[in-house]
C-alpha cells in the first residue's frame, strides 16, 4: 500500500529522526555508521533528515550495524506502514548500477549467520564461474565487466566470515544450460568445488523428486529477519516475521527433498559426465 505524500514526508522525517536517535544511542557518528553498513555518508544524512526513505534492504542494513534488537526494530519498521514489504523494479536496478546491487548482496552476505538460497531455474552468481555469470547477463544493458568482476569477487564470502551458506538447486537449475557444453561442464565442476566448503551445504533436488509444492521462485532468506524474491521484472524484500516465516518453512520443506554431499556431487558428475 503506498503512503499518500503527507503521510510519506511524516513518516520519513519520524523514521530519520529515530534512526539519528538510534546511531547517537550507539555512540557512533554518521561516518562510523556509514564504514560499518557499506553506505554513503550522505544518503545516512539524508535518511537521518528525511530527505530521503531507505529501502528496505537499506533500512536492514543500518538495523544490522545498529546492532538494534528485534523488539528496537519493531517501533522503527512501523514509522513507516510499507517498510515491511517491498517491490524493487528490474529498470531500476538497472538505472541504479548493478554494482549498486552487489554492494546490498555483499553486506547481506557477510551480516547474516545463515542464508539459504532455494533456486530453481539457474545457478546463483555466488556459484558460478566467470563464463556463466557473463551469459547470464546478456540481457542487461551496458558493460558488465565491472558486475562480473564484483561477482566473482563476492564469492570469497565462502570461504571467510561468520555465515553458513545453504544452497537448494533443482535439476533444472544445475542443467539449464545458458553456455555450450563444455562451459555447462566447467559449471559443474564448481559446484562441485564448492560444496566440498567447509561453510556449505549443497544440495540438489532431482527430477522425480515428490514435492508437495512446486518451485515458483528464487528465494534466499537471511537469517530470520529479511527473505528476498526473484522474478523476470524485479525483486521483492520481506521483514515481517510472519513472511519470512513462510519462505523459512518452504526452504525446510524443499531441504528434506534434496542429495546433500557425496549423494550430490555423483548426481551432479551424472548430468555432465565430469
Amino acid at each position: 500500500m503506498a503512503l499518500e505524500p503527507d503521510e510519506l514526508a511524516a513518516a520519513s522525517g519520524n523514521l530519520g529522526e529515530t534512526l539519528r536517535e538510534l546511531r547517537r544511542g550507539a555512540g557512533l557518528s554518521g561516518e562510523r555508521l556509514a564504514r560499518r553498513c557499506s553506505m554513503s555518508q550522505s544518503k545516512i544524512s539524508k535518511i537521518e533528515t528525511g530527505r530521503l526513505i531507505p529501502t528496505l534492504v537499506d533500512l536492514d542494513r543500518l538495523l544490522t550495524a545498529l546492532e538494534v534488537s528485534p523488539e528496537q526494530a519493531g517501533p522503527v519498521l512501523a514509522k513507516v506502514r510499507a517498510a515491511n514489504t517491498e517491490w524493487q523494479g528490474k529498470r531500476e536496478l538497472w538505472r541504479k548500477g548493478l554494482e549498486t546491487r552487489q554492494h546490498e548482496l555483499c553486506f547481506l552476505e557477510t551480516s547474516a549467520t545463515e542464508a539459504g538460497y532455494f533456486l530453481p531455474t539457474m545457478v546463483t552468481g555466488l556459484l558460478a564461474t566467470p563464463a556463466y555469470i557473463r551469459a547470464s547477463l546478456t540481457h542487461s544493458p551496458g558493460d558488465v565487466s565491472a558486475t562480473v568482476a564484483k561477482k566473482i569477487a563476492r564469492q570469497e564470502v565462502l570461504r571467510e566470515g561468520p555465515c553458513s551458506f545453504t544452497f537448494l538447486l533443482t535439476e533444472q537449475a544445475v542443467r539449464w544450460a545458458i553456455l555450450p557444453p563444455e562451459g555447462m561442464a566447467e559449471q559443474a565442476a564448481r559446484l562441485v568445488e564448492v560444496s566440498r566448503l567447509e561453510r556449505v551445504r549443497l544440495g540438489v533436488i532431482p527430477l522425480g523428486a515428490v514435492l508437495p509444492r512446486g518451485p515458483r521462485n528464487t528465494f534466499t532468506v537471511y537469517d530470520d529477519r529479511l527473505a528476498t524474491v526473484e522474478i523476470f521484472t524485479g525483486r521483492l524484500a520481506f521483514r515481517e516475521p510472519l513472511d519470512v516465516g513462510t519462505y523459512r518453512e518452504l526452504f525446510a520443506m524443499y531441504e528434506e527433498h534434496a542429495l546433500f554431499g557425496d549423494q550430490a556431487r555423483e548426481r551432479i558428475r551424472s548430468w555432465f559426465e565430469v
